[in-house]
Parts: C-alpha cells; sequence; structure tokens
C-alpha cells in the first residue's frame, strides 16, 4: 500500500530523516512502492509542491529535497503504489487545488473500489480530476462537499470542516481502506483508518499513527523523535505517518478517528 507523511511544525523546518524513511520504504529494499512519490511544503496560503512518476528511494530530487528543501510549518508527502490509474504524474499524490483563496492538498492511502458510482461528482461540480485513480476523484468530491463553507472568503470554522470531513470519510469507509491527509492552508486534518499490515496480510486498524513532541533548539532532532530538522527557538512538531518512523513515542489512530492539527498542535 501507499505511504502517507504529514509533519506540522510550531516555526519552519525540513524534512530530513523522516523524508528519507517515507523514500526508503517507496522502492528500497523495505517495499514495493515504486510509482510515485511527491511532498507539499505550504509556503502561507500556497504550496511548493514536488512530484514524481517514479520511485522515491532512487530519486535524486528527494536528495536534493533533504538538503535544499524550503522549510515549512506543514509538510504533506505520499508514496505511491499504483492500484489504479497509469504510473503517470497525472495520478502522483498529493494532489492540489485552489479553494476560497488557498491551496488545499489531500493525499489516500487506499483502494476505493465503486466511488465513481457510489459517491459521484454532479454534472455542475467544479471540481474534476486530471488522473484515473478513486483518490483524486474523492478529493474532488470533498472539495465540492467544503465548498460553501468557504463561499464568502473567510476560514470557515473549525467544527464545520471537521463535520464535512467526518461524514465523508465515514462513506469512504464504505467503500475501502480510507486514510487520508488533507490540509486547507489553515489546519491539516488526518483520518485514520486501516491498511495492509504486512505481518499478517490482513486489512485493519491502525491506517496512521501519531508522534507529539517539544524539541529543542538543536541543529538536528534525534532519531527517536522523528527527525525533523530544526534550527533556532524550541518548536512543536506533530508528524503523522502510515508506519512509526522511529523507534519511540508514537500512538496508533483508531479506526475511524479524525484529527485536526495546526503549528504543531492538536486541536
Amino acid at each position: 500500500m501507499c505511504e502517507l507523511l504529514a509533519v506540522s511544525m510550531s516555526e519552519p523546518a525540513r524534512l530530513t530523516f523522516s523524508l528519507h524513511t517515507l523514500a526508503s520504504r517507496g522502492g528500497g529494499a523495505d517495499g514495493r512502492t515504486r510509482d510515485g512519490w511527491g511532498v507539499a511544503f505550504y509556503q502561507a496560503n500556497d504550496v511548493a509542491l514536488f512530484r514524481e512518476p517514479g520511485a522515491a528511494a532512487d530519486s535524486a530530487l528527494v536528495r536534493f529535497l533533504e538538503e535544499h528543501g524550503p522549510a515549512t510549518r506543514l509538510a504533506i508527502s505520499h508514496i505511491r503504489h499504483a492500484t489504479r490509474g497509469a504510473v503517470s504524474l497525472a495520478n502522483t499524490q498529493p494532489f492540489v487545488r485552489e479553494l476560497g483563496g488557498r491551496t488545499h492538498v489531500f493525499a489516500h492511502n487506499g483502494d476505493l473500489p465503486g466511488i465513481k458510482d457510489r459517491v459521484p461528482l454532479s454534472p455542475e461540480a467544479a471540481y474534476r480530476p486530471a488522473g484515473e485513480t478513486d483518490s483524486e476523484h474523492a478529493f474532488c468530491v470533498l472539495l465540492e462537499r467544503l465548498r460553501p463553507l468557504w463561499a464568502d472568503g473567510t476560514v470557515p470554522s473549525l467544527q464545520a470542516r471537521l463535520q464535512v470531513l467526518a461524514s465523508f470519510a465515514a462513506e469512504l469507509r464504505q467503500l475501502g481502506p480510507a486514510n487520508i491527509l488533507y490540509a486547507d492552508g489553515d489546519a491539516a486534518f488526518a483520518h485514520g483508518h486501516r491498511r495492509i499490515h504486512p505481518e499478517t496480510g490482513r486489512i485493519e486498524p491502525p491506517g496512521l499513527w501519531m508522534l507529539q513532541s517539544h524539541h529543542p533548539p538543536i541543529a538536528m532532532a534525534p532519531e527517536g523523535t522523528g527527525g525533523v530538522a530544526i534550527a533556532g527557538a524550541e518548536r512543536a512538531v506533530t508528524c503523522i505517518a502510515s508506519v512509526p518512523l522511529s523507534a519511540d513515542g508514537w500512538r496508533p489512530l483508531a479506526e475511524g478517528e479524525l484529527v485536526a492539527v495546526r503549528n504543531g498542535e492538536i486541536l
């Protein structure tokens, strides 16, 4: 299955160990996911988006970003194992769209058979997929449901957004694994469900894991904290990933759990 990673921080920093570890699962000795990778670095209301339809573990761009990637308060990354749609840039996550004057980012892990019939887009929908994946279709449906909340150009209440996301995720859980990372330029949201566990071969929870920590002013966070490169003042950090990226401190998200994060803190 695909690999997901989100890192939210109270002060800007670069990803190092986390991105490297996720990339090693994307086609290296630790995994089969060689079908594309992408990472979105938030810069205020916009994102710097990098994607390739190839193996992340072999990517010179991944290595470049580890050394020279933009500092950010929020990054979302996805390593693809293709189940629907060709191996192509259009089918490579994370997906990005504008809504309400902000850039929205979406990444999904799981297979959602029948989504186009059971959770269709209306003929009047403003958002349409550029590729063939069920994940991008799901993102377009989500944006259509969120669009009324953003109609006046102001940031909707957190509760209103959570209600839409909870209802949407409940529908997806009826179709298949629905592990989701989504951000709207104000907050990031994570929904944990189920995933294939190699040790058992079964599709079961947890689908996502979370780590919360506070980093002191050091040049490089130790491996055990999730591996976010930092410098300067102490900061809060929340990492959410498909599997723990380090030895200690991670907790599984319960099946169907939905969390919201801003600037490294759980809301």
